[in-house]
């Protein structure tokens, strides 16, 4: 991998893998891999994938969560999901090393298909890192920064906009204003990252790197995407901070990359 995230063919390179996971999140990690085994068992599970700052090897303990994906055979059911929310219940209790888990369950008939080949397929394929069972990303294509990754990861913003302008009216509480900043800074930022990212040339998820690099190409809103940074890391329930980014930089990125990459195709 080169600096800017490529492999020598000039396609995205997979960022996380196993012997990257710092030796406090091991055991999490271990403990993480028994329970989905011993849950989902072979009948419901396909395979299983860590992603974020674990596998990256960036993660801090006791301010990193813990971000797991499970391709399933068939579509994700109510048992699915309970069952999910049990796992991830159990591990954030369990472990002081890690502040909260995710886990995302998709059905192996969605990521594999055409509709998600550069989404779903893309995320699987270079942002996961096998943890269980066979790994799909031998089914699916080497991807390289173009116009159609950067339309189809996060060409929708425009569309999560009101929801989550809803969801900050109906906070109520700091805990619940830093849970949607820590979501909205986020996509924003890898928003703001991947409208640049054909113009650079590669692929990063580094939040300081991302936010650096849209600077470079948009200094004029490059202070906002570094706030955008610092919420994504250490949520801040100031509500003004959060209506920036709902109401001032969300709706200017949204319209800026409908125009340089087009929208997203639409989901059932």
């Amino acid at each position: 991998m080169n600096e800017r995230g490529l492999d020598q063919d000039g396609t995205i390179a997979r960022e996380g893998a196993l012997d990257r996971v710092p030796a406090a999140f091991i055991p999490v990690v271990d403990a993480a891999r028994a329970r989905i085994a011993e849950t989902f068992g072979g009948t419901r599970l396909h395979s299983a994938y860590l992603y974020g700052s674990i596998p990256r090897g960036t993660a801090t303990p006791g301010v990193s969560d813990l971000d797991l994906q499970l391709a399933l055979h068939d579509e994700p059911t109510e048992t699915d999901r309970a069952d999910s929310k049990t796992i991830e219940t159990t591990l954030d209790r369990t472990f002081a090393q890690i502040d909260g888990v995710g886990i995302l369950l998709t059905s192996t008939r969605v990521l594999l298909s055409d509709l998600e080949r550069h989404d779903g397929g893309f995320f699987i394929a270079c942002l996961c890192t096998p943890l269980l069972g066979p790994d799909l990303a031998e089914q699916l294509p080497r991807y390289r920064p173009t116009t159609l990754l950067a339309r189809e990861t996060n060409g929708d913003l425009a569309r999560v906009l009101p929801q989550w302008r809803a969801k900050a009216a109906e906070a109520t509480t700091d805990a619940d204003r830093r849970m949607l900043g820590r979501l909205v800074g986020r996509r924003i930022l890898r928003t703001g990252f991947t409208l640049v990212m054909p113009r650079w040339g590669g692929w990063t998820s580094d939040l300081d790197q991302s936010a650096e690099l849209f600077g470079r190409y948009y200094p004029q809103r490059a202070e906002q995407m570094r706030v955008a940074a610092s919420i994504g890391r250490t949520p801040s329930p100031d509500p003004t901070v959060l209506g920036m980014l709902l109401n001032d930089l969300g709706p200017w990125l949204a319209a800026e990359y409908a125009a340089v990459h087009g929208e997203k195709a639409p989901r059932p």
